[in-house]
């Protein structure tokens, strides 16, 4: 496996192990930042995540879809969403719980810029909701 693979790898493990307890996203964020990761694209409904990394490398990751067939994509609801936010933030949601809810409010696809802290929300029709995180400090 490439070495920027093992790091990123090792970075979300890290990140996944701390995030709940010592600052929720914003921490899991500043992790995969130091490990060299500028963007993180997700798209809904199938996970798959996209990382472009420092070294002008992209990474691709698949994770289980979360649906199969045919489905109505749900219209954004702002509101939902910020919810859905909110409880992941605070710790009371997984991740894959949080990317069910943000499907169900609507999204269809997210950026998260690394170096900027905040994260764009798409919906289906081209709307977008932005939000940005605070920085932290990583003391593990």
């Amino acid at each position: 496996m490439n070495d920027i693979i093992n790091k990123l790898t090792e970075a979300q493990k890290l990140a996944m192990s701390i995030r709940h307890q010592s600052g929720g996203f914003p921490m899991l964020a500043e992790v995969l930042r130091q490990a060299g990761a500028l963007i993180n694209r997700w798209s809904l409904p199938d996970c798959q995540s996209i990382y472009l990394m420092h070294n002008n490398e992209a990474i691709v990751q698949q994770e289980t879809p979360l649906i199969t067939g045919n489905y109505l994509i749900p219209k954004l609801n702002q509101e939902a969403l910020i919810l859905a936010i909110r409880k992941d933030q605070a710790g009371h949601s997984t991740f894959p719980e949080f990317l069910q809810a943000s499907w169900k409010a609507g999204i269809i696809g997210y950026d998260v810029d690394l170096t900027a802290r905040e994260v764009r929300y798409y919906g289906v029709y081209g709307e977008s909701y932005v939000e940005e995180y605070p920085a932290v400090t990583i003391e593990v």
